[in-house]
């Protein structure tokens, strides 16, 4: 059995012997505190921790990352807390040791919950000091190391929770040798036959292809030395989960992917990884379209490599990666390798260039958190950040941006700055315009074009796909909504107050303070907010704060019959003044005002039939009037009938495009062998435009009646 004695040998190799003290005491401190204590598996709880504190010795971590991985389940499951143990070890060892504890103190609804609250915890840890999910990966390694002795559907959710959270972080920070495992270990407890089969099968090809690897591989270690180059030659193994994704996903045979050898070269320096390129080019023709070069364009967790694919003897691909020895450490450790180097007192660049990266990544989580309504949308967010296929786009300056796969203009916009999102109208891809929902393909250039006065688009929600754009589009949503729903409040309430020939703003302090007491609100913005969202009725709320100023029991004043202005529209009121789609209101008709509750007030023509089923509650109708200088465009709706011919769609569109207006959507329903019915969404100026737009329509010779949906 593994013991500290075998890991304290292990730490004189890079670690001096002060610091190996200082370790070897937090496990006898942990063997204390856990004493009596077993594992599901009937061994001492102790050996958990120094399983871990193993895992990362292996990755040379530092002496308070090991003390904080022997301590880091006493908060949890012993009765020490944290102040305790930061006397003992100090307080940074205290901080890991929380950061990787989980809420124990809190009762949850559910299983998500608590996950989600837990990681949030986490998250915060991590802003502070990165280490702690380092120690957090350990631990879930060797917590999946020992799933046996769990019950099968308690193995599954760890397991799944692994793949869509921790393996992914894993490959976020680059510590590719965890990764690996903690996705196997994944898939074998998730899918335990289809593990073992795939497994059966490599261990049974590796033997049958033994000696055409051996040759390939003595072919390229041949052409190095010719070229005197220093390299290495190693065969690369393929790992379960991912010879299972690519059968899943590419309907792909086992033979098929077995079919592709895989090698790795490790020289000593970058100028030798493009030579090596060259010689092998030399000795294997390329696929086309097969080579990377992550070396000048790193992945966004710093790894680097030259990727090519070539054609082997025998027409066979041959998967080659080259790279130095510090970049090999660097795609096996990730971030770890900042402490690696940092325990050889020696500064490296790639890996500072992954711990700011790191650093870059957690503040982005740090944004994410803050923007989202609740724990389990930020989670849901992470897992969404956490696919690790790149693209690589520049800014006008030359700056490389790394984005997901199938990202658009609206998530480079926020990935260079919030406020650059929030204000984007749009943008130039390769100096040519483009929609904001253009899908970016990795090399092209991209510059946003803001104006001060832009806000988010809902539809932005439906092609943003990075969780930094999509949680702030919402946050500022959230935030839009609520300044629109308190300024409709206030005119509502002051419309109504006006009945009483008064208004918020002349009211007394003291009488609104204690509607909010009656009302269990906090400020007045929370009830002008309720208001405007259609939550509360402006009038009734009006009557009671007339009541409670002349000292009235509620009701008991009655309003006065002034004459009341109507609300006016101006079209871009934003989210709480929206516009029917039964009727589709436009600039010139007359219009009237519904309030609906967490909607605000709806807009409709007054003949609508669907405001009829309002009028027993006037309280929630309003009279309304356009603003005569609106420069907004409008969705009507028509109904043609036309006769069926070839090109009909196309002579519609001509006209529409020439009337200056625009076809939202068209549809077209065959009522018999010589006419056709034509549905026509469009958008127009006003009243007036769309009549203009009839009447051309009119001139057609084979459309017969036009008529107006909704009503």
């Amino acid at each position: 059995m593994f013991t500290i004695d075998d890991l304290a040998d292990r730490l004189g190799g890079y670690l001096p012997q002060d610091e190996i003290k200082q370790v070897k005491r937090a496990f006898y401190y942990a063997e204390q505190a856990h004493d009596g204590q077993r594992r599901r598996s009937g061994e001492p709880y102790v050996t958990h921790p120094l399983a871990v504190a193993n895992i990362l010795a292996n990755m040379h971590m530092d002496h308070q990352s090991l003390m904080a991985a022997m301590l880091h389940d006493v908060i949890e499951d012993t009765g020490i807390g944290k102040a305790a143990i930061a006397v003992q070890f100090g307080k940074p060892v205290a901080e890991l040791v929380d950061g990787v504890s989980k809420l124990t103190q809190i009762t949850f609804e559910d299983k998500a919950v608590a996950q989600a609250e837990n990681f949030q915890k986490m998250v915060l840890a991590m802003s502070r000091d990165i280490r702690v999910i380092i120690v957090k990966l350990a631990d879930r390694l060797h917590n999946m190391r020992t799933l046996g002795a769990l019950r099968p559907e308690k193995k599954r959710r760890i397991a799944r929770e692994t793949l869509e959270i921790y393996a992914r972080i894993a490959s976020r920070l680059g510590i590719n040798t965890i990764r690996v495992e903690l996705e196997d270990l994944s898939f074998q407890a998730l899918h335990p036959m289809r593990a073992e089969r795939i497994k059966r099968a490599v261990s049974s090809a590796r033997g049958n292809r033994r000696s055409a690897i051996r040759q390939i591989q003595n072919a390229l270690q041949t052409s190095l030395d010719d070229e005197a180059l220093p390299g290495t030659v190693i065969g690369r193994q393929k790992h379960l989960l991912s010879i299972y994704k690519k059968m899943r996903d590419h309907q792909k045979s086992f033979a098929e992917i077995m079919d592709v050898f895989g090698f790795r070269i490790i020289t000593e320096d970058i100028d030798s990884c493009y030579r090596i390129l060259g010689v092998v080019h030399n000795l294997y023709k390329p696929v086309p379209g097969r080579f990377k070069d992550y070396i000048a364009i790193p992945k966004a967790n710093g790894y680097q490599s030259l990727h090519t694919t070539l054609f082997g003897s025998g027409g066979m691909p041959v998967e080659v990666q080259i790279r130095t020895r510090e970049m090999e450490a660097m795609a096996n450790n990730g971030i770890a390798a900042h402490w690696l180097y940092k325990a050889g007192q020696t500064e490296h660049p790639i890996a500072e260039g992954s711990h700011a990266r790191a650093r870059a990544w957690v503040k982005g989580l740090l944004e994410m958190q803050r923007h989202a309504g609740d724990s389990l949308e930020f989670i849901e967010h992470v897992k969404n950040d956490l696919f690790p296929d790149d693209i690589y786009v520049f800014t006008p300056k030359g700056d490389i941006m790394e984005l997901p796969q199938g990202a658009t203009v609206i998530d480079f916009a926020y990935s260079v700055h919030t406020d650059i999102g929030n204000s984007c109208i749009a943008c130039r891809i390769d100096r040519h315009l483009a929609p904001l929902s253009s899908r970016l393909e990795s090399g092209q250039t991209l510059e946003i074009i803001t104006a001060p006065g832009a806000r988010p688009n809902l539809a932005w929600l439906n092609f943003a796909i990075t969780a930094k754009a999509r949680s702030a589009i919402r946050h500022a949503l959230k935030h839009q909504q609520h300044t629109e729903a308190v300024h409709l409040g206030r005119r509502l309430v002051n419309k109504a107050l006006a009945g009483f020939e008064t208004s918020l703003e002349e009211l007394h302090e003291d009488v609104v303070t204690a509607l909010l007491a009656e009302l269990d609100l906090k400020t007045q913005d929370a009830l002008l907010e309720s208001i405007g969202l259609g939550n509360r009725v402006g009038n009734m709320v009006a009557r009671r704060l007339v009541d409670i100023a002349h000292g009235n029991e509620p009701g008991s004043l009655q309003r006065q019959s002034l004459p009341q202005g109507p609300i006016v529209i101006h079209g871009a009121e934003g989210m709480v003044i929206t516009f029917a789609r039964c009727c589709h209101p436009l600039p010139g008709d007359p219009i009237i005002g519904h309030l609906s509750a967490g909607r605000g007030i709806v807009v409709h023509r007054v003949e609508c039939r669907n405001i009829s089923d309002f009028r027993n509650d006037p309280d929630t109708l309003f009279t309304l009037e356009w603003a005569e200088d609106i420069d907004e465009e409008f969705p009507a709706a028509l109904r043609l009938e036309a006769e069926s011919r070839r090109g009909l769609v196309a002579e519609l569109a001509s006209l529409v495009t020439d009337a200056e207006a625009n076809i939202e959507h068209i549809s077209i329903e065959e009522r018999d062998a010589r006419l056709s019915t034509v549905d026509l969404t469009l958008a127009v100026r006003n009243r007036v435009h769309l009549a203009r737009l009839i009447k051309r329509l009119r001139n057609l010779p084979h459309i017969g009646r036009i008529s107006r949906i909704g009503k």
